[in-house]
């Protein structure tokens, strides 16, 4: 494991590389996880990935998990007025957030037709303007 500030290399001994966008945990000396998440194959058994935490208290010779998965986010009512970090852990202090079934970080954006469509229209709001007696500048 290389230490560069945020960015992390890590080698992986089994031949296994998680794939680009993955996820990776890596535990602190006290206990503490740090979601990494792989960014580019470097080398056969190496990965280089961008820590989302700080990465004080990690150093060489720790190990790593791949997860599996991207980084998700947690969806539904139960999410409703609480704050979550880049890793969808809640840091509001209520509690802990059932991550099963959230959806990844790099998911594809919605297509335009599932978008709401709030039919807004500004011309009644022009035409008061235009039809009073005083002078507005818009």
């Amino acid at each position: 494991m290389q230490i560069i500030g945020p960015v992390i290399d890590v080698r992986f001994e089994s031949g296994f590389l998680p794939k680009i966008l993955d996820a990776l945990e890596a535990v602190r000396p006290d206990g503490q996880k740090v979601t990494l998440e792989c960014e580019q194959h470097i080398g056969e058994d190496t990965v280089r990935t961008i820590a989302m935490d700080s990465t004080d208290g990690l150093r060489r010779g720790l190990e790593v998990v791949a997860m599996g998965t991207p980084i998700k986010m947690p969806v539904g009512d139960q999410i409703k007025g609480r704050l979550f970090n880049v890793v969808g852990q809640a840091i509001d202090g209520i509690g802990a957030v059932d991550n099963t079934g959230g959806y990844s970080i790099h998911r594809e954006p919605p297509s335009q037709y599932s978008i709401p469509s709030t039919q807004f229209s500004i011309q009644p709001i022009l035409s008061l303007y235009h039809s009073s007696p005083q002078q507005y500048r818009l």
